[in-house]
């Protein structure tokens, strides 16, 4: 086993890598997205499991057959896409680490009792059409393909354009979902353990704010006389940092356009996209009215207009606490929450009894080529997700 983990970990090193950064560029449905997904079609092929796809790009590899009534299936996996200049590990880990499992249940002489599945949910990050946990969303019914169609990326390609959508019917049987997943924090380092369970996810979303203003000339308009939409995006961009650390919350404003984007010009529009995260549904929404209403303040003393849209939020997520004790206790794991979103979450809001585990990650960086974590503590992943699958399959 640890030798098919670490193949198949050096097979997907180099798809999608930057020679310039080091980091990751797996965008969806996209070339390295795509040479990803065939090579997992030939690692299914391999195991001989039977590969089940939806209009949305969701893929679901089944061994021991597919659920129905009568044998309710158990679902794991995670995504193969990537941030922009991402890291290795957040999503192949956990397809990588069930393809292994998958070995090591038959090593062991498993016979499934019923369906287990190996799933990749598209466009998880939200890097290429802006919703995150896009085709978990669409495959739960959690977002229509009605409102989901028109959705663009950065080159106006409309996601209509790209996959057939309609609507899903991969997930229809599956009771109960296990999600492995590399931990985006230092939690686990600091409790010296390599692996975790997560107790739940902290509520978040993504909002659009445009900021619009008068065009001019950067030389001859005196400062007193300008209306310029980037010093009221910069003070919002203040503004959010102080209000999110006052809160022991979550903000960033990490994407901008800015137009017509000359040095030598005063912008006429800058759209900015802020990342919240709470604690609770309460606390992220009391979070970004406070900076939206900080935005509008600054935009009438500067002369500018401001226009908050929200592009996705997924509330405060707890995953099902029966089963979250029933792999942790016995294994002495430590049970922490997460800031980060996954499509575990989406499943969990669907109703379908989810888990998550954790691998520890050292540095505790994640969306970044500096993302780590120790071949020792990946294995001793691969270990626990057996041990759990092992567990539910009988």
């Amino acid at each position: 086993m640890p030798d098919d983990f670490e193949r198949m970990w050096a097979d997907l090193a180099p798809v999608g890598r930057s020679a310039e950064t080091g980091g990751y560029f797996r965008q969806p449905f996209l070339a390295a997205e795509t040479e990803l997904r065939a090579w997992l079609a030939e690692q299914a092929a391999a195991r001989g499991l039977a590969v089940r796809e939806d209009g949305f790009g969701n893929v679901v590899a089944w061994w021991g057959g597919v659920p129905g009534d009568d044998a309710r299936g158990v679902l794991t996996g995670s995504h193969l896409d990537s941030v922009l200049d991402g890291g290795a590990y957040d999503g192949p880990l956990g397809v990588v680490s069930a393809l292994a499992a998958v070995d090591g249940l038959r090593e062991r002489g498993v016979a499934p009792a019923r369906p287990l599945g190996i799933g990749v949910f598209a466009e998880e990050e939200g890097s290429r059409f802006g919703v995150a946990c896009l085709g978990s969303r669409l495959a739960t019914g959690a977002l229509s393909w009605d409102d989901a169609r028109g959705l663009r990326d950065r080159s106006g390609v409309p996601l209509g354009d790209v996959v057939a959508g309609g609507t899903s019917a991969l997930l229809d049987g599956v009771g109960t979902f296990v999600e492995l997943h590399v931990e985006q924090g230092r939690g686990l380092d600091q409790l010296d353990a390599p692996v975790g369970v997560a107790s739940g996810i902290w509520s978040h979303g993504r909002w659009r704010y445009d900021f619009r203003g008068d065009a001019d000339h950067a030389g001859t308009t005196r400062m007193e006389d300008r209306a310029d939409p980037m010093l009221t995006y910069a003070m919002t961009a203040l503004a959010a940092n102080k209000q999110a650390r006052i809160a022991g919350q979550r903000a960033t404003f990490g994407r901008l356009e800015v137009a017509p984007n000359g040095t030598n010009a005063i912008p006429s529009r800058v759209s900015a996209w802020l990342d919240a995260r709470g604690a609770t549904d309460a606390a992220l929404e009391e979070l970004v009215a406070a900076v939206s209403r900080q935005a509008a303040d600054r935009a009438g003393r500067d002369g500018t207009r401001v226009e908050v849209a929200a592009e996705s939020v997924s509330g405060a997520v707890a995953f099902d606490p029966a089963l979250a004790a029933a792999l942790a206790e016995p294994r002495g794991w430590p049970v922490l929450a997460t800031q980060a979103g996954h499509d575990a979450g989406v499943l969990q809001a669907a109703g379908i009894p989810t888990a998550m585990l954790f691998v520890r990650n050292p540095t505790g960086v994640s969306h970044s080529p500096a993302e780590s974590a120790l071949v020792s503590d990946c294995l001793a992943g691969v270990t626990a997700l057996t041990d759990v699958l092992e567990d539910l399959l009988r």
